[in-house]
């Protein structure tokens, strides 16, 4: 039984920060999101790589009990992404992207994942985002992510998607932009007029809030000693998130707040090594650890 369907990106990432290089990594939206959410869940993969991918990642995928039914192998080179950060972590620099067989994704989804009840629309074209929300009618939950480039080509489309999902995924700038205002919480405001039931502003280090109609949690970062490589940080944010939610089959809004925070602790814990090499390692009873670190940095 598949609990969570993730459709997005699946890339080979080169990334240079003030700690480390790596060339030719596994990396990815939906990627990142899967193998966070398998720490609490059964995800299922919906994406498209080129004959060029290492079959040891698929392997790894499976490893971790993501379903990869939904993978698709095209004939051409897989997705591609290059940049640095400086000091600065939370602004990553592109030098290189190359969409390859990702610029003619068209997912489809498995027939065993069409009973899942939770959907995760990683960051790809609004349009692309409808189309699957049409195929997989059974969820109960539909969460969506979106970036600026969306925003800026196809803002329309972006608004008629974000009508239809339960939970909005935005980070602070974006939220910004989309809602034309400087203040987030009237961003905010106005995105659940909008149309979804909760709307999550990430702040990367600084942590993420979440806003419904009748109220405002705010959630802290988690203060790191070490931050080798931030890549990813949103989206397993995301993953880490939905695999709870999927996981307890709980859609409260208090349910929803633990969410976040398990979403918070799995970005944590993935900011600490360079691609997935942290997450490869951790555990649920990391997590549950950190969630409680968690509680503890903001009881008074």
């Amino acid at each position: 039984m598949i609990d969570l369907v993730v459709v997005g990106s699946i890339a080979l990432d080169s990334v240079k920060t003030p700690f480390g290089e790596v060339k030719e990594i596994l990396g990815g939206a939906a990627t990142y999101s899967s193998v966070a959410a398998s720490i609490f869940c059964s995800p299922g993969l919906v994406g498209v790589v080129g004959k060029d991918f290492p079959k040891k990642h698929i392997e790894f995928l499976n490893k971790r009990k993501i379903a990869t039914d939904g993978l698709s192998v095209a004939d051409g080179k897989t997705f591609r992404w290059s940049g640095y950060y400086e000091f600065d972590m939370n602004q990553a620099h592109t030098t290189n992207t190359e969409l390859n067989v990702f610029s003619s994704f068209s997912p489809k989804i498995p027939k065993n994942y069409l009973e899942s009840k939770y959907l995760f629309l990683a960051n790809i074209d609004p349009l692309l985002q409808i189309e699957v929300m049409s195929q997989l009618k059974n969820a109960k939950l539909v969460a969506l992510d979106t970036m600026n480039f969306w925003i800026e080509t196809k803002k329309q489309e972006l608004l008629d998607i974000i009508s239809k999902v339960n939970l909005l995924l935005i980070n602070d700038a974006e939220a910004r932009e989309l809602m034309n205002t400087p203040n987030l919480v009237q961003a905010a405001r106005t995105l659940l007029k909008k149309g979804p039931s909760a709307v999550i502003i990430k702040k990367g280090e600084h942590g993420a809030l979440l806003f419904t109609d009748s109220m405002c949690f705010c959630a802290p970062g988690y203060p790191l000693e070490e931050v080798k490589d931030p890549t990813g940080a949103g989206d397993s944010f995301a993953g880490g998130l939905m695999g709870y939610l999927a996981g307890t089959d709980d859609t409260t809004v208090e349910n929803i707040k633990k969410a976040v925070i398990y979403g918070s602790a799995i970005a944590s814990f993935n900011a600490e090594d360079f691609s997935l090499n942290k997450l490869k390692k951790i555990t649920k009873e990391d997590a549950d650890k950190r969630y409680k670190e968690f509680e503890k940095l903001v009881e008074f």
